[in-house]
């Protein structure tokens, strides 16, 4: 396993001798968009389309899981997640959009290029945030912790429907990273652990108690090519 810090969140939170879940979250980040390749900041103020390799990634997604009995069906307020997911929501699944789990607010920087190797602002922000410092954030945008709180209502509400048994999320790369460490107990610091690419899956499951990583940084599904 490449990456030490999710193999150790594997590790202390996979069992084989689970109870039966009371619920099956599959959390999705969404399909790939021209922002994605240009390695442009979209966050939640860049309301981007999949572009057509982000497309074929739904296609894809659906036609592996397409007789999974989804109960219900979650995204983002932004269209490149219910984009991902269309077709299930076409075929009648129940659907709603939450601005909780839109991506995290990179504020000024949206709709520009910045990494850390070209942007020392953009450098010292992320390094707070693993060094545990959870409300760093760039100008105008917002930090992990506000992040974790607007999500919270949303975790409430998969709670509060335990007769929804198998449910699908689709959201943003850092947004689900701070949920996955919500979900898992984890503090916010450990966010980067939890590794993502366009269309990769995160199964877990929730016993009524606490949730369980089943499948991590699934991408079985997407053919190559």
């Amino acid at each position: 396993m490449k990456n030490p810090v999710l193999y150790s969140i594997v590790r202390q939170n996979y069992s084989t001798s689970l109870p039966v879940p009371v619920q099956q979250l599959y959390l999705l980040r969404h399909g790939q968009t021209d922002f994605n390749v240009q390695g442009i900041v979209q966050g939640s103020g860049i309301d981007s389309d999949l572009n057509e390799r982000g497309r074929r990634q739904a296609a894809q997604f659906w036609q592996a899981y397409q007789a999974m009995p989804f109960d219900r069906i979650y995204t983002s307020r932004l269209r490149r997640t219910q984009q991902s997911v269309q077709q299930f929501i076409d075929a009648g699944i129940p659907h709603e959009q939450h601005a909780g789990l839109n991506e995290i607010s990179w504020g000024t920087r949206e709709g520009t290029r910045i990494t850390p190797q070209e942007d020392a602002e953009y450098a010292q922000v992320l390094t707070e945030w693993t060094t545990g410092n959870d409300h760093a954030r760039l100008p105008g945008g917002e930090s992990p912790a506000e992040v974790a709180a607007r999500q919270r209502p949303f975790i409430e509400l998969l709670q509060s429907r335990p007769d929804d048994e198998i449910v699908l999320v689709c959201l943003h790369g850092r947004a689900l990273r701070v949920l996955l460490c919500q979900l898992l107990g984890y503090p916010l610091r450990c966010m980067d652990g939890f590794e993502h690419q366009n269309l990769c899956l995160y199964k877990l499951h929730y016993t009524g108690s606490h949730y369980t990583i089943r499948n991590f940084l699934d991408v079985s599904h997407l053919v190559v090519g």
